[in-house]
């Protein structure tokens, strides 16, 4: 339980940081209040996720329920050669779920009047213990923490770290979600519980079942989740990433953006690279979307009383499956921090700095490694 007299956290960026970091300062006492650029419910968003065991660990520290599976075990990881066959196969179990089903149950579990969308941070400052945040509506709010966990385009740290960018990795994501029934029989019974992956020259497709888009897990109710993986120049990146409505976009196109011609030519792309079967989810995927893939990291992560938290401060190739789970340690081990009285709190937040640099710069370093290798990149580059 929280009153007024309880310290304040304004949390700027509502998606999974920000409501990782919500929940958990909310389950020692703090008042919460989480500001979303965006003026839409955040509904749909993403895709597939590996469920990391830091994410757990934040939803029972939290005290989350979610009454039932949070998502789909898989058990073999198999490797498909261009023909559809199975060229390799290894036990390798895990469990996998979706960026709407975690989003679903923390924001389910907030009050209404602590979540505000369509705030737009222009700036903050500090003084007296206390941080002031202004607002491009002309809100303005203080608290006695600033989070910033607004993602790679993150104000906050445009004003903490000016001139530290994301930096473009030399190729994107493909994405898509594809109702379970719509694939047939036969491509699904091969696909069906396990990790699937096609390796190519420059390429690699992969490929699982995530919850349903109401977290649903029963057979039959789920979706395919695919990520397709390709080299994409840097002087094309502007010309991929405007949308159907003509908007050039920073890093990334949601679902529906994507131009008509643009989503035929993947599709065609798909039928001549990829396996039957994972050409068959590109060909039904009704809105296929596309992701850069960025590098990002931060020197330090605390200054006074603003932070950064998640992607904010580190983008790790998704290769790592950690952006989530890396966000869910932040804020549980800044929750933990932050619950030691007995110590200032300025003490506090260098501690847990110094662990999630730690932390973040080895992710980093891991993910470009593993991406570099895989895509075939000259990891000199970087």
């Amino acid at each position: 339980m929280t009153d007024k007299t309880s310290p304040r956290a304004l949390i700027v960026g509502g998606s999974l940081g920000g409501l990782l970091a919500a929940v958990c300062l909310r389950a020692i006492g703090w008042r919460v209040d989480v500001f979303e650029r965006s003026p839409h419910a955040l509904d749909s968003r993403g895709g597939g996720i590996v469920l990391q065991p830091d994410v757990l660990h934040a939803f029972q520290f939290a005290g989350l329920r979610h009454g039932g599976l949070l998502g789909v075990p898989s058990g073999d990881r198999i490797f498909l050669d261009q023909s559809g066959a199975v060229v390799q196969r290894g036990h390798q179990p895990q469990t996998q779920t979706s960026w709407n089903t975690l989003y679903g149950i923390m924001r389910g579990t907030l009050p209404d009047d602590c979540v505000h969308a369509g705030e737009t941070l222009l700036r903050f400052e500090q003084a007296g213990g206390q941080v002031r945040a202004h607002f491009a509506g002309g809100r303005s709010e203080t608290g006695d923490l600033l989070i910033g966990a607004d993602g790679a385009r993150s104000t906050v740290r445009s004003q903490l770290l000016p001139g530290i960018e994301p930096a473009y990795a030399g190729y994107v994501a493909w994405r898509g979600l594809v109702p379970e029934p719509e694939l047939d029989a036969a491509n699904a019974a091969l696909l069906d519980g396990v990790f699937g992956f096609q390796q190519g020259d420059g390429h690699m497709l992969l490929e699982y079942l995530v919850p349903g888009e109401d977290g649903d897990v029963a057979r039959g109710r789920r979706r395919w989740n695919w990520v397709w993986y390709r080299k994409v120049a840097q002087a094309e990146l502007g010309a991929l990433l405007t949308d159907r409505n003509g908007r050039a976009r920073s890093f990334s196109l949601p679902p529906g953006m994507l131009p008509d011609a643009r989503a035929a030519t993947l599709r065609m792309a798909a039928r001549d690279a990829l396996a039957p079967q994972f050409a068959a989810l590109v060909e039904r995927t009704a809105e296929p979307f596309v992701q850069a893939i960025l590098d990002l990291a931060v020197p330090r992560m605390v200054s006074g009383r603003v932070l950064l938290l998640g992607d904010a401060a580190f983008v790790p190739r998704p290769h790592t499956a950690g952006s989530t789970a890396k966000a869910a340690a932040n804020a549980l081990a800044l929750a933990q921090a932050l619950q030691q009285t007995d110590v200032p709190i300025e003490r506090r937040m260098q501690q847990w700095e110094a662990l999630q640099l730690r932390a973040g710069r080895a992710m980093t370093a891991a993910g470009r490694s593993m991406g570099d290798r895989i895509m075939g990149l000259d990891s000199s580059v970087h």
